[in-house]
């Protein structure tokens, strides 16, 4: 029985998601099934098994490991999961998306990020990416009568096709070379290469490299990431900000700083430039957006090079400031992408800049949890966005990477302006939009609450998280 323990949180997300299929497909018309409750049902007893799993060290089947760092990015999608599917109660009714449809897809991408984060093969990791994938392509394009939406998952498809075939390569020539997609045993294998394997060793990981850049979004395999932000629904967009980086970035951890970490030497430079390109394009780009997604997708390809610097310091501290920045992170991405989904309608995105004018003063509550999370994002004090790149800078200057650091700091001052021009557009506009904007409804506001929480909770109180955080990441190393 021991030998199943591992993959039950993921099972039970993907239970429900079957569970939602079923309900959709046998109710009658014009009836209501309680998709969301299910939704959150399953989601609550994964978030509960995977902490009652925390120390044990279970693995199924020799290739899922619900070690501690999995079960860290696993709670993480736990929440975001959850977190979603209370904003995505009052959205999916507000704009007529399939209820059963929408659900289930986004249960079934959960889970495919919760088999991402624990697995420990390559193929298992591969086959994971392309469960949540697929499901986030269709998600994205949802909406079927919007056009943005349509282009948005057309271009999401195709960088994921591209990401997905650099992957899949990467693991024909790391198998090539070791006869195994075991990470532990990948480890093995490739501190004892001959001199002949070398070459071979740097065209797996190069191309291992590049599909997950891909994922998290990283410059310059960003592509058409600010497009699909833009395109999809906004509380998907939320979702796939938070969940998708968070499980794409523990695959990533897990395979080069574990498989392939005797190999650091020669994959830290190339990450060292990935950083800077992100960090640098995200901040600039940002700058001139008049789009709010948009803007946030520019942000989000910036926090990529953030975490992408800790991976390049490569020291203990950074090692512990992925997870916890990673949290961060996602909490502040969900909170931010769910007001601007209640600030859309169905007939209008309502994402410009000009839509946020007078939002202060049409829907204060609003106005005041978008401007914490954006000071969040911005790196201000007392948020958990100012401690996250405290921890990421300190590792970065800890490890003699003061150019590494320099960008970052300067990259995150330019983020700031963007981000208060939010802040000025909501409060001190001589204009009010006349944009209509949705009352939250309970669920929102818990959905909102608890980032709101978590936000000062990680700014004033972090070192027990970032403890945590450490602990869970030495269990793959």
């Amino acid at each position: 029985m021991r030998e199943y323990l591992a993959i039950v949180p993921l099972v039970c997300v993907w239970f429900g998601g079957i569970l939602t299929m079923l309900a959709e497909a046998f109710r009658s018309r014009g009836e209501r099934m309680p998709m969301e409750g299910i939704a959150m049902g399953v989601l609550l007893t994964s978030a509960v098994t995977g902490a009652l799993l925390w120390g044990r060290g279970t693995v199924s089947f020799g290739v899922v490991s619900a070690d501690n760092f999995g079960l860290f990015v696993t709670l993480v999608i736990a929440l975001v999961g959850i977190l979603t599917v209370a904003l995505s109660s009052q959205v999916v009714e507000r704009d007529g998306i399939n209820a059963g449809e929408y659900y289930a897809l986004t249960l079934f991408a959960i889970g495919g990020m919760m088999l991402m984060a624990t697995a420990t093969d390559l193929l298992v990791i591969f086959i994971a990416l392309e469960i949540l994938s697929l499901s986030v392509y269709i998600l994205t394009g949802i909406r079927r009568e919007s056009k943005a939406g349509a282009e948005a998952a057309f271009k999401y498809f195709l960088l994921g096709g591209f990401s997905s075939a650099f992957f899949l390569y990467g693991i024909a020539f790391t198998y090539g070379i070791t006869g195994t997609t075991k990470l532990d045993e990948v480890v093995v294998v490739m501190s004892g290469l001959t001199a002949s394997n070398e070459v071979l060793s740097y065209i797996a990981m190069g191309l291992l490299l590049v599909g997950f850049a891909f994922k998290v979004s990283a410059v310059p395999f960003h592509m058409w990431t600010p497009d699909a932000y833009e395109g999809a629904p906004a509380v998907v967009t939320a979702f796939m900000s938070a969940g998708v980086k968070a499980a794409a970035f523990a695959a990533f951890v897990r395979v080069f700083m574990s498989a392939f970490g005797g190999l650091q030497p020669q994959w830290e430079p190339v990450i060292w430039i990935l950083s800077a390109a992100s960090m640098i394009l995200g901040s600039v780009a940002g700058v001139v957006q008049r789009n709010v997604r948009r803007m946030l997708a520019y942000s989000s390809i910036a926090h990529a090079g953030y975490l992408l610097m800790a991976m390049a310091a490569g020291n203990d501290m950074g090692k512990g400031a992925i997870l916890f920045y990673l949290l961060t992170y996602a909490l502040t991405s969900v909170g931010a992408f769910g007001i601007t989904a209640l600030v859309a309608s169905r007939d209008n995105t309502n994402d410009q800049f000009s839509d946020y004018a007078g939002l202060g003063t049409r829907q204060p509550l609003l106005a005041f949890l978008l401007t914490i999370f954006l000071l969040s994002l911005g790196g201000f004090p007392p948020t958990a966005g100012f401690i996250g790149k405290w921890y990421l800078f300190s590792a970065a200057v800890s490890a003699g990477e003061y150019g590494l650091a320099i960008i970052g700091v300067l990259s995150s001052v330019v983020s700031v302006f963007f981000y208060l021009r939010v802040v000025v557009m909501m409060y001190m506009s001589d204009q009010t939009s006349s944009a209509p904007v949705t009352a939250p409804s309970p669920a929102s506001i818990f959905a909102l609450a608890v980032p709101t929480a978590a936000t000062f909770y990680l700014g004033l109180l972090p070192a027990r998280v970032l403890e945590i955080a450490l602990q869970s990441i030495a269990t793959i190393l």
